[in-house]
């Protein structure tokens, strides 16, 4: 296995998350050899854009790499060990307008939590659950590695799709990107640290955060940390919403943790009015990625291109300089602990039997679990406590009735599921969000009775 050379599909080429990727696996060469990258993606002008970009890159960089784009899925996913599945079905234009029709209705409409996030799972479960069985036709024991939100959503579609398939693993890059910021204030290389914690995706609790080496739980003093007001500059490298979580999650560790650390989506749960009071209506998180960060991707996609190269050029770079990439990292690490059989330890979704006791059996909770060449093996979390417990619960049974209406076209589980919603809670509410919803998302949900 050390010897092999991977082939890795890439689903959702034409993300503006893709030359991150790209660059992430150009620095992981020595570690994880690919022969091949392929980029699959239904929108062939974006795609093909950024499969030249991945051909000066690998050209000049990983000269051993083959990269073609594809919207032919025979021709993607045959042969391949590997699928990295980033898709956003509908891309930023419907995302922005499943924002836009919550805030019409008073609720919050962010693109995983509340009704934007059941509108988004409407239509990933249908996309990923196709996508995959097309990867399954053609590439039987490919890993397919899933991060395509929700994740919560799509984890529990994809368990009753796909049962007992273990080469389809659930996973997302926030409680990562979580863990870094804990790195970063603790003084100590993003590798060295371990977590323990619980929950659903973009929705659990850190209980503890362990050096590897020494076994010292860094939780106390992260806790103190994290509970002190800082200048309103800390954070400057991160964009404005994104420096806006990290500075409040200091509140939710002050007032509501209960000697654990929360996740940063819990604000959106714990203090809804107040994350719904900023709220801009004209302006979204959506139209922030558009005219930020996606503009800003192929725009220097863009100059790439047209400059033929990289070297001699402000975008030329150092393998080291790339080993920085939450998002993309966590891909690479994982897909190497599993093709190696590393053993090493990563927050992943998988199915609820007995990891917690007092919770839902069969549920797709969000916990540490050891990877390998047999799969994940989750580590036992034990008993959690009542609050916590009466949260989580609430959020399955939305995320349960969202995965049963995507799957069974029911107009009533989809109402069942808007009107639990915890950031919704009201069934005259959530009947006029889903009116709404289906006609927005004519082309994209299957059709509801």
């Amino acid at each position: 296995m050390e010897d092999k050379k991977f082939t890795v599909c890439i689903v959702g080429g034409g993300s503006r998350y893709t030359p991150g990727i790209l660059k992430m696996l150009v620095a992981e060469q020595d570690r994880f050899p690919l022969s091949k990258v392929v980029l699959y993606d239904n929108e062939y002008d974006r795609q093909a854009k950024v499969g030249e970009y991945g051909r000066l890159l690998m050209n000049e960089y990983y000269p051993g790499c083959e990269v073609i784009d594809t919207t032919d899925p025979e021709v993607a996913f045959t042969d391949i060990d590997f699928a990295f599945m980033q898709i956003r079905a509908g891309r930023m234009k419907m995302r922005r307008s499943d924002e836009h029709i919550a805030l019409k209705h008073g609720c919050i409409g962010q693109e995983t939590c509340g009704a934007g996030g059941f509108a988004y799972g409407m239509r990933s479960i249908p996309a990923v659950c196709d996508i995959i069985k097309d990867i399954r036709k053609y590439s039987p024991e490919a890993w397919v590695l899933n991060y395509s939100n929700p994740a919560a959503i799509v984890a529990e579609a994809t368990k009753r799709v796909f049962p007992g398939d273990k080469r389809v693993i659930n996973i997302c890059d926030m409680p990562v990107g979580i863990m870094n910021q804990y790195a970063d204030a603790l003084g100590v290389p993003r590798n060295s640290i371990e977590p323990r914690y619980f929950g659903l995706n973009h929705y659990g609790w850190f209980t503890a955060v362990l050096d590897k080496e020494t076994g010292e739980d860094y939780l106390p003093r992260l806790r103190e940390i994290f509970s002190e007001d800082l200048p309103e500059e800390a954070f400057s490298e991160l964009d404005a919403s994104w420096s806006a979580t990290f500075h409040f999650m200091r509140k939710m560790v002050r007032e509501c943790s209960d000697g654990m650390l929360p996740n940063t989506y819990l604000q959106y749960y714990l203090y809804n009015q107040h994350m719904l009071a900023e709220e801009n209506p004209d302006y979204t998180r959506a139209d922030e990625v558009m005219n930020g960060h996606e503009k800003m991707i192929f725009e220097m996609i863009d100059e790439v291109i047209a400059n033929g190269k990289f070297e001699g050029t402000k975008y030329a770079f150092t393998l080291e300089s790339l080993k920085d990439d939450d998002h993309a990292t966590y891909i690479v690490d994982l897909a190497y602990a599993l093709a190696h059989n590393t053993h090493d330890v990563f927050l992943c979704m998988t199915e609820n039997d007995g990891i917690i006791p007092n919770f839902s059996e069969g549920a797709m909770v969000e916990v540490p679990c050891i990877a390998g060449t047999n799969g994940l093996e989750p580590l036992n979390v034990g008993e959690i406590p009542a609050f916590q417990k009466g949260l989580l619960e609430n959020q399955f049974a939305y995320e349960k009735l969202t995965a049963d209406a995507a799957l069974e076209g029911s107009y009533r589980k989809a109402l069942d599921a808007l009107t639990l919603n915890r950031l919704v809670n009201d069934t005259d509410k959530a009947r006029a969000l889903l009116d709404d919803y289906i006609a927005a998302n004519k082309e994209y949900w299957p059709e509801l009775k």
